[in-house]
């Protein structure tokens, strides 16, 4: 197969580079070039006209910020497209752009999965994320098969735009373990607790959440070396914000997250590991 990836962040090269693990011949696009291009040296076409990036793919991927930036990029690349490919579309986009992304798809006759990802850089380098894809009828097997080389599970959930569904309940659940977990570690800090004891007295109990150990130990080192960035859990938080909303459902909780995501941004930690957030929390140096 020849695979276009059109995106080479963190996740994106990940896609790539175990694509090419698994044998496929594959090509891929950055919008700054200079980030695609270390990938030539795992074997990938880097390749700097988004049109000649899919022209002649089989499957398309897409790993990029947000919907505006995916919808952008396949009309940059509309002269290339050819009917009946493939489109993985595995970025996070909330749920209108993930509806619009389909009607863009079937402008160009080409085959939409909608398959967000769960996991961060050290699953997506392993080839360990789990794949939330949802697609035409009588495409579910040859997805499952494309996505096996960087997925330890792929879950078929129906017709397209279900993926995005489920990622948005998803990431709420993990911007609000970041949001506790900042507050939790930032207080212990500030009323004399070694936030080590409170990681210590959860652990294996009722109240324990892996993610936990992984988090509050950057949050205690001040180690945010990036794995999912506070600028993309910004996005997330205000995705999710919008769809509760625009189906009844109070969205303070994202709403705080978000505005804690951005203080961390604001304060030079736009770029780095989401465990920031922590730095939005604790007291302001004087």
């Amino acid at each position: 197969m020849t695979m276009a990836v059109l995106g080479t962040g963190i996740m994106g090269a990940a896609l790539a580079r175990n694509f090419l693990k698994a044998g496929e011949t594959v090509r891929v696009w950055n919008r700054t070039p200079s980030r695609a291009e270390p990938l030539a040296d795992d074997g990938a076409h880097v390749i700097a006209d988004v049109a000649e990036a899919v022209d002649g793919a089989d499957v398309i991927v897409t790993m990029l910020y947000d919907g505006p930036a995916v919808e952008q990029t396949i009309k940059d690349a509309a002269s290339g497209l050819r009917p009946g490919v493939i489109w993985l579309q595995m970025s996070t986009v909330g749920l209108p752009a993930a509806d619009d992304l389909g009607t863009l798809a079937a402008d160009h006759g080409l085959q939409y999965v909608d398959a967000p990802v769960l996991g961060t850089r050290a699953p997506a380098e392993a080839g360990q994320l789990t794949v939330l894809a949802s697609g035409p009828d009588g495409l579910e097997t040859t997805a499952i098969k494309l996505l096996s080389p960087v997925s330890a599970k792929t879950v078929w959930l129906g017709p397209a735009g279900n993926g995005s569904r489920a990622k948005l309940v998803m990431n709420s659940w993990v911007m609000s373990i970041m949001l506790g977990l900042g507050q939790t570690i930032a207080l212990a800090e500030g009323v004399g607790v070694d936030p080590q004891m409170f990681l210590d007295l959860i652990k294996g109990g009722a109240m324990d959440v892996g993610y936990a150990h992984v988090k509050g130990k950057a949050m205690i080192s001040r180690d945010y070396a990036a794995s999912f960035s506070v600028n993309g859990a910004m996005k997330d938080a205000r995705l999710i914000g919008e769809t509760a909303r625009s189906v009844g459902i109070d969205s303070s909780t994202m709403d705080v997250a978000r505005q804690l995501f951005e203080a961390a941004a604001e304060l030079g930690h736009r770029d780095a590991d989401m465990a920031a957030i922590v730095e939005a929390v604790r007291p302001r140096p004087s």
